[in-house]
């Protein structure tokens, strides 16, 4: 029999170690992340058990009597085991859009984690999306490196990255996230989108102080000022870049061309992934093309990332799947 249980505090503990054995989840899951930022969303996280042993987490909150997967987060879904079957999955699923239903929840909004992400396949959601007939409202690309199979990076990056030699500059991780903050990413953000950082600098510190191998600052230095950054969210296999950043000169110094050609093929050569991000706008909608040829001449690549709006009645679609 499947139960699902609302999230509390008293299952804390629970939920991380949940997450650690999870096939489908990194540190973005883990509650001190998600936790962070309760004041601007309302948690309702599910714990979902069968025959009182916990199967599955959907990290979420509601807004307007709708359950998302978390918005504060990058990618979501149901987090499930690595041993997972599909009449599992199907089970688990099934539950969750009854529970939906039974709660009055007018949709069910979810954000896949995207496939990089996962220590094994994991493809039960999009296949069960498909037989409720859900929607898939938005769609992402991603630009990856597949590291060890690595294509050739393209003249223009090569040549920025011979600039930043020629220019002496230097590369150094630290711990402080308050120059990167202060004298690049926000006046960068303000200046070109006219939006402020997802965290804040009190934020950044407190996650990093959580989790202090997975977050990790590179700030690129020319004549001792700082010139360039980025922040890595760092993950088992993957290496996700969360922010960059640089001053106006840029093209003249080389100086972001240098920064990730080094991390590409020194400091993160042996991880599998490296994921840029999308280059995408208007939910989907729209490519930004001098970014993602930029990201493209490191040789990233696309994957995509679905988000699906599901109908909570549908679960009914789910009774005679198997035969």
């Amino acid at each position: 029999m499947v139960s699902i249980e609302t999230y509390e505090s008293k299952y804390k503990s629970q939920w991380d170690s949940f997450i650690d054995v999870s096939k489908n989840a990194t540190f973005l899951f883990k509650r001190d992340f998600m936790d962070y930022h309760s004041s601007r969303f309302q948690d309702y996280s599910l714990l979902i058990f069968k025959d009182l042993e916990l199967v599955a987490l959907f990290p979420a909150n509601i807004e307007d009597n709708n359950l998302y997967s978390h918005k504060g987060l990058t990618y979501g879904g149901l987090v499930v085991k690595e041993n997972i079957k599909l009449n599992d999955f199907l089970d688990i699923f099934k539950s969750l859009l009854e529970f939906c239903d039974k709660n009055s929840f007018k949709k069910l909004f979810i954000k896949e984690i995207p496939s990089i992400y996962n220590s094994n396949f994991s493809y039960e959601l999009d296949y069960l999306s498909f037989i409720t007939n859900s929607y898939i409202y938005r769609k992402d690309i991603i630009s990856v490196i597949e590291l060890n199979k690595k294509i050739k990076i393209s003249k223009d990056r090569v040549q920025g990255y011979k600039r930043g030699v020629k220019n002496n500059l230097k590369i150094v991780e630290i711990d402080n996230f308050k120059e990167f903050w202060d004298k690049i990413l926000k006046p960068t953000l303000s200046k070109k989108h006219s939006v402020s950082p997802v965290h804040s600098i009190d934020e950044i510190d407190k996650l990093k102080s959580c989790f202090k191998k997975n977050i990790r600052q590179f700030n690129v230095y020319h004549m001792d000022n700082l010139v360039a950054g980025t922040t890595i969210f760092q993950t088992k296999n993957v290496i996700h870049v969360q922010y960059i950043g640089s001053n106006k000169d840029k093209n003249t110094l080389g100086s972001l061309d240098f920064l990730f050609y080094n991390l590409i093929n020194d400091t993160f050569s042996d991880y599998k992934f490296f994921d840029f991000g999308t280059s995408n706008e208007n939910e989907g909608r729209k490519v930004n093309s001098g970014l993602l040829y930029w990201k493209e001449g490191f040789g990233a690549r696309s994957i995509s990332q679905n988000f699906y709006e599901i109908d909570p009645t549908d679960f009914q679609k789910l009774n005679n799947l198997m035969i």
